[in-house]
């Protein structure tokens, strides 16, 4: 890339390799530590004290992949994220033991077992954790001998993931739906630092982790509600917590459009409720928050206070809880039928498990059919590396080459200065107690943590010490190099970014939520006001939100590719920024309607929803659109100056000389999606 980071010294890395190597930030994860320093230790030494280390090692190897499994905060989550991986696991291991050594067989076998891996990774995160393991145990036992029946490495597999899988439910009896209720009040916290920082200029990076944390706490509260039936349940009193933010999640924008920060009461009455949700006992007194900055005519105070209330009624327990508004989820059978159904239907998950296919069918026949002196590990760093859905194929693929070479100087060390025995668990319990710290940094951190465990835990079947390192480092080399050419350059949708249609669809889906939240609807009883179904803007808002904060993750997976997909991305950046803006604005302007300002005439309003409709369209089809100022004239109705003024910013992005005629190569066709 053009630009670059420099470093002490004068070294310069490229942005895109600074960017992937940078750690996430965020707190150590010592239970977790905790658990894979006994889970993956615990099976190892109890094989080497019954004198059968391979047995041991077999559990351990199971316990490792349930230990990077283990990310979930529900417990019921939690058991499904290690059972289900689990259980395609030991299937893998059968399937890869049926063709150890045989060839021909073993590449075909391979090359399916890494379509199927590819098309079910396309359903969703657990299903694409249950493919990667299925794919990369099918890999390891095709290539790795055992002792033993061919029912017993499964069994030992499946062993050491219930080992882990006890671990991390054993406080499940006492603790109950903790994790839930700290997922709500967690939502509850970021909403107070969001209206903190109206206002002011961190607002926007506050309400993106809003979203994060509203949307989590979502996923975390609707997959209990999936099993509970009954309204009297401590999931659907979560819910309807959950549910009474989306007032303050409303009132928040018009707050920042004010343009005066909120009483300081404010924020602190919201993390009081969060601790009553977090904490349920006795009812606090609450706060007086009725200081209004603006003066006893401020909308977006009245606005504020009026959901403030609301959700303070909801917490403790004075209003019945709000309606359903998102519905019970569907059955499991029910869920699993319709994704199956879409899977086989989707061509994008079919051309991604077709690349899958392909690259595992390569580096297979690598090892099964020519005469070179390559092993599992070929394969194994393709399945790891040839995963879109969890970051860019090229950034992980450099990542894993060096995390690969850091972990292999680790093994080395250890296989010279540590002996077979008590010594080597103890240190696996380390190694193991480094990986859900390592792996919550970052994938290349993660790679540097899995590789001395793998290798290690193989000497331990195959006892080949030190002589296996230089040898497994030119295996990854091998299957980056795989994983690079016929998993990546060889597709362009790869190797541009993903989001021109993407983000054509969330302007256009801004454009109706303008409609619905600002146009009279002549069909209801009456002629129903702007914004009075409440619902119905509100499932379109966080919906909105969802998909823009998706959208802001594959572009900031983009910046970490090379040219041309970082600097294209980079320069349309800018667009989402504005879009989240215009939504902003948009949900301002309906609470300024709600709380006493004059609507806005119907065609005033659908003249800037056709003005986004005119710029999702030209996002498709490479129109260079006409710069648009906000023209509001004497006749135009005030409520909706900001949100013109916000249209407007966003189609002269997307008219920038910068920009201009850049948008082809960021385009993402839906039939190239993943």
């Amino acid at each position: 890339m053009a630009r670059t980071a420099g470093a002490r010294g004068g070294s310069r890395i490229p942005e895109w390799l600074a960017a992937a190597l940078r750690p996430n930030p965020g707190p150590v994860p010592w239970p977790a530590a905790l658990r894979a320093c006994v889970g993956v230790a615990g099976p190892l030494a109890l094989g080497f004290a019954l004198g059968r280390p391979a047995y041991g090692a077999l559990a351990a190897i199971g316990a490792q992949f349930a230990v990077i499994n283990d990310t979930a905060d529900s417990y019921r989550m939690r058991f499904l994220g290690i059972a289900v991986p689990q259980l395609a696991g030991a299937c893998g291991v059968v399937a890869g033991a049926a063709v150890l050594g045989r060839g021909a067989l073993a590449v075909a076998v391979l090359t399916l077992v890494g379509l199927v891996s590819g098309l079910v990774s396309s359903i969703g995160p657990l299903a694409s954790a249950a493919g990667l393991l299925l794919l990369i145990s099918t890999v390891i036992e095709a290539g790795l001998p055992v002792p033993g029946s061919w029912w017993l490495a499964p069994a030992l597999f499946l062993g050491g993931g219930a080992f882990v899988l006890v671990l991390s439910l054993l406080a499940w009896p006492v603790r109950g739906a903790a994790p839930e209720r700290r997922a709500v009040a967690d939502a509850y916290r970021a909403v107070a630092d969001q209206l903190a920082a109206a206002g002011g200029g961190d607002y926007e990076t506050q309400r993106q982790a809003t979203t994060r944390r509203v949307d989590h706490a979502y996923d975390v509260v609707l997959a209990r509600r999936a099993r509970e039936r009954a309204q009297r349940t401590t999931a659907f009193a979560l819910f309807a917590r959950l549910d009474a933010l989306t007032a303050l999640l409303e009132a928040a924008p018009a707050a920042h459009h004010a343009g005066r920060p909120l009483p300081a009461a404010v924020p602190a009455a919201v993390r009081e409720l969060a601790d009553a949700v977090e904490h349920p006992g006795p009812t606090a007194a609450r706060p007086a928050v009725d200081e209004a900055p603006g003066g006893p005519d401020d909308r977006a105070w009245r606005a504020v206070g009026a959901a403030l209330r609301r959700a303070a009624d909801v917490v403790h327990g004075a209003e019945p809880a709000p309606g359903d508004r998102l519905g019970r989820p569907a059955p499991l059978g029910t869920r699993a039928a319709r994704a199956a159904r879409a899977t086989l239907r989707s061509a994008p998950a079919w051309r991604y498990g077709l690349r899958l296919a392909l690259c595992v069918g390569i580096a297979q026949t690598l090892v099964s059919v020519v005469a070179v002196p390559r092993s599992y590990w070929v394969a194994l760093t393709v399945a790891f590396v040839l995963k879109p859905d969890l970051g860019s194929v090229f950034s992980r693929a450099v990542m894993r080459a060096v995390g690969t070479v850091v972990g292999l100087g680790v093994a080395a060390a250890v296989l010279v200065a540590v002996p077979h025995g008590w010594w080597s668990a103890a240190l696996m319990a380390v190694l193991a107690a480094l990986l859900p710290v390592m792996a919550a940094k970052g994938y290349a951190y993660q790679t540097t943590a899995v590789t001395p465990l793998i290798l290690l835990l193989s000497d331990v079947l195959n006892h080949l010490g030190a002589g296996l390192l230089l040898p497994r480092l030119v295996d990854s080399f091998i299957g980056c190099a795989i994983a690079l050419v016929a998993g990546y350059l060889l597709w362009p949708e790869s190797w541009h970014a993903r989001v021109g249609d993407r983000l054509a669809d969330i302007v256009d889906d801004a454009a109706r939520y303008v409609v619905i939240c600002l146009v009279r609807d002549p069909a209801a009883p009456g002629g129903a006001a702007p914004g009075a179904d409440e619902d119905a803007s509100a499932r379109a808002r966080r919906r909105l939100y969802r998909e823009l904060s998706a959208v802001r993750s594959e572009f900031q997976r983009a910046m970490t590719e090379p040219r041309p997909a970082a600097t294209l991305a980079a320069e349309w950046w800018p667009l989402v920024v504005a879009v989240e803006r215009v939504v902003d604005a948009t949900t301002a302007a309906q609470q300024d309607v709600g709380h006493g300002a004059e609507p806005p005439p119907p065609a005033e309003a659908r003249a800037v929803a056709d003005q986004l409709g005119q710029l999702a369209a030209g996002i498709r089809t490479h129109t260079a659109l006409p710069r648009v100022e906000a023209e509001h004239g004497p006749a135009g109705s005030p409520v909706l100056d900001a949100l013109r003024d916000q249209v407007g910013a966003a189609r002269a992005v997307a008219t920038s000389e910068q920009a201009r005629g850049r948008l082809g190569p960021l385009r993402r066709r839906r039939s190239t999606a993943g």
